[in-house]
């Protein structure tokens, strides 16, 4: 369970809170997207639940956040990290081993994964991300989404109870967008992993995720299950969010009478819409 309560927080030598009375349960086996325009506070959220923030990024820091029951303000970020596993935005810097084998090994190692237990993880970790062809190359020779790749991988290995990605997909193609979103679904559905992810990709994220939380100069403005969310349409595009077009094309169906099902906000659900308004005989007689 993550608990944040009252959440507020400056960087020194900031006049601007970059996170402003931030209220947020995570429960156990969730997996929340979050989404916001630049400078929302997406990233700052991240680093304080991970415990980055205050205690690597100092500033003023009001409220409580508590993992587990371990409070982040004083609980030393290296034990956060045995609840929580992180994928940040800037790859290079998480990187500390310079062979992909070794990356991932690092972390199995140092988190006294069972060695008979070390190999299995490895492979599977390798595959699921589509790398397992990169498993000798040294990450210097890899580019920005190779690398990424390798960061998911050596995080999605250890299986924490929490995983927390910042842009996981920023440098991906949509199929291996699509490839790292179903494997953190697998890890979700299949180990109760809590799955939190900052994401730009918002029809991919609504595809995979069971509840959206929308951030805004700092403030969390909302926050729910995924259909209750995208109904705030005008709200998300206030924010600088722009919600998935088989939804908003669900919206303007609804508007005009062709449909009053629920809102799509898959492929899937919007064929379906699709096929259940063309197979009415009439049109409504709606105004243009």
């Amino acid at each position: 369970m993550i608990r944040i309560q009252d959440l507020s927080f400056r960087y020194r030598g900031s006049t601007e809170f970059a996170l402003s009375r931030i209220n947020l349960e995570i429960p156990p086996g969730d997996f929340l997207g979050i989404i916001g325009s630049s400078g929302a506070g997406k990233s700052t959220l991240s680093y304080a639940i991970n415990g980055v923030v205050p205690h690597h990024f100092p500033g003023d820091f009001y409220g409580e956040i508590t993992i587990n029951g371990l409070d982040t303000l004083d609980t030393a970020p290296e034990t956060i990290a045995g609840q929580v596993g992180s994928v940040f935005q800037d790859i290079d810097a998480q990187m500390v081993a310079s062979v992909v084998e070794d990356e991932i090994l690092f972390g199995l190692e140092n988190f006294r994964v069972p060695r008979e237990a070390i190999e299995s993880r490895l492979e599977t970790a390798l595959a699921a991300a589509g790398i397992g062809d990169l498993r000798k190359r040294t990450i210097s020779s890899l580019s920005g989404g190779q690398k990424q790749k390798v960061a998911i991988a050596a995080i999605t290995a250890l299986r924490p109870r929490i995983m927390l990605l910042d842009e996981p997909t920023g440098e991906l193609d949509p199929r291996s967008s699509r490839t790292i979103f179903a494997y953190l679904k697998e890890l979700n559905e299949q180990y109760g992993i809590t799955i939190i992810v900052i994401e730009q990709k918002i029809m991919l994220l609504c595809e995979f995720v069971k509840r959206l939380a929308l951030m805004d100069k700092g403030t969390l403005m909302m926050e729910g299950e995924v259909q209750a969310v995208l109904r705030n349409g005008d709200s998300l595009q206030a924010a600088g969010v722009n919600i998935p077009r088989v939804t908003e094309l669900g919206s303007k169906l609804s508007s005009r009478g062709w449909y009053h099902g629920e809102l799509p906000h898959t492929l899937a659900q919007g064929e379906a819409m699709m096929r259940d308004v063309l197979s009415r005989k009439e049109p409504p007689h709606a105004a243009v």
